[in-house]
């Protein structure tokens, strides 16, 4: 079961791993958004921390809504209510439990997605964050049905999530910013897929070391 400190010590993984990435992610904005996507989320994962440093819930779920609400606050543009709505939406999905099953973690991961899709209206093939999600979540669902270990499930998870990224490349743009470039949207990778997959792999690293 996964409790309280697994979950911050992915936002603390997840925070170190958009520090490490934020040039890139912000190369990848500037090539097709406002060129801020990199210094947005780095704020908003680092303002996250000290949020669980002043005050860490004693359950996940009550975790992740707290990390969810920090990120509506901290990160502009439209990631942050997006990832914001991610993290409060799988927090909710977890609701009071002190301790997480593979076969939860999935489901909240689920909610997560959904929250994103019904925000910013977008599928897969739109050439945003959920081209990264989506198969992500597809992947760790399928293995915790094939029962596989958690390490495993989301080995899984980041390779598909990594795959999803890079399918964006040659994708025209259909949300967002991006989608104002139209076909000088194709031929880059979507910043917000880039930054998903970070995540993910985040979240398999901790598991790794679990």
């Amino acid at each position: 079961m996964l409790d309280a400190g697994f979950f911050a010590a992915w936002v603390e993984e997840a925070a170190r791993s958009v520090l490490a990435g934020k040039d890139r992610l912000t190369r990848l904005d500037t090539a097709i958004g406002d060129g801020d996507h990199g210094t947005n989320l780095d704020r908003g994962l680092t303002a996250a921390v000290q949020a669980l440093a002043d005050h860490r819930p004693a359950t996940p779920g009550a975790l992740l809504v707290l990390v969810g609400g920090t990120l509506i606050r901290r990160v502009g543009g439209a990631s942050g209510p997006l990832y914001g709505t991610a993290f409060r939406e799988a927090g909710r999905a977890l609701g009071e439990e002190p301790g997480v099953s593979p076969g939860a973690l999935a489901g909240a991961l689920e909610a997560a997605v959904d929250g994103v899709r019904g925000l910013g209206s977008a599928a897969e093939g739109d050439k945003t964050m959920v081209d990264a999600l989506a198969p992500a979540v597809r992947a760790l669902a399928q293995a915790v049905r094939e029962g596989r270990d958690v390490r495993e499930a989301l080995d899984a998870a980041a390779a598909a999530a990594r795959g999803g990224a890079e399918a964006t490349v040659p994708m025209q743009a259909r949300k967002g910013r991006a989608s104002y470039l139209g076909p000088r949207s194709i031929g880059h990778e979507d910043p917000g897929a880039a930054s998903a997959a970070l995540l993910v792999e985040a979240l398999r690293t901790v598991a790794a070391r679990w």
